[in-house]
């Protein structure tokens, strides 16, 4: 598969608040980060400290209280609506903690369901989406549906589904929550290594010793809010 070409995601002088006044909460403030592409980076730290807060607001689904998010020089804080949800189709994926699969739906066609989503043909892509799932080592799981598959099983279909159409930024949560040890540690390789082959820009939030030993950088959430 051909990515498109890399863009660094950086964060300059965020803060993210909630609520007014007495009741307001900052998650955290003034924050700068950049993630360079090729690199998996790990962001740790205890509940509350920001992860799901940081992810939220790189993958422009949450706008920032104050400051920029540049990917790849383009300000996705500063789009309309519209503007960013364009962005998230065309140009992130996300790997959610439970894998967020389709029940009905055998493995090859959770990722055609995403390109038709993102307005892409599903019988033009379907070579590509087997590829994607033999990359991650599903090759003989294309048909079978989610309660066929195991949990480590059901996070490769996941991760295939977000790498499949070349995201420039792949934002994963809790990747390894629901799979045994053997499987945490095969699963945040991988997820290294497609790192490394797509050449994206991947951050994910974890609080699994396995993921933060592939990774390539750590971020410890805590000490950045203290």
């Amino acid at each position: 598969m051909n990515a498109p070409t890399p863009r660094t995601l950086e964060l300059d002088g965020v803060t993210v608040s909630f609520g007014r006044g007495d009741t307001r909460t900052t998650v955290f403030e003034d924050l700068a980060l950049t993630f360079e592409p090729g690199v998996m980076t790990a962001l740790v730290g205890p509940s509350g400290s920001g992860k799901s807060s940081l992810l939220a607001v790189a993958g422009a689904l949450l706008r920032p209280s104050a400051g920029r998010v540049l990917l790849g020089g383009d300000d996705l804080a500063a789009l309309t609506d519209a503007g960013r949800a364009r962005v998230r189709r065309d140009h992130i994926g996300y790997m959610f903690q439970s894998g967020n699969l389709l029940s009905a739906l055998p493995a090859v066609d959770q990722l055609l369901a995403a390109a038709y989503i993102g307005g892409r043909s599903p019988r033009t892509h379907r070579p590509r989406a087997e590829e994607a799932l033999r990359a991650v080592g599903l090759g003989h799981r294309l048909r079978h549906r989610p309660e066929q598959l195991s949990g480590g099983e059901r996070q490769r279909v996941a991760l295939a589904r977000a790498l499949f159409l070349s995201p420039r930024l792949l934002l994963v949560d809790e990747p390894t929550a629901a799979v045994d040890r053997s499987q945490a540690g095969e699963l945040a390789a991988l997820l290294a290594e497609r790192t490394r082959e797509d050449q994206c820009v991947t951050v994910v939030a974890t609080h699994d010793p396995a993921v933060a030993e592939a990774a390539g950088r750590v971020v410890d959430m805590a000490t950045l809010t203290a």
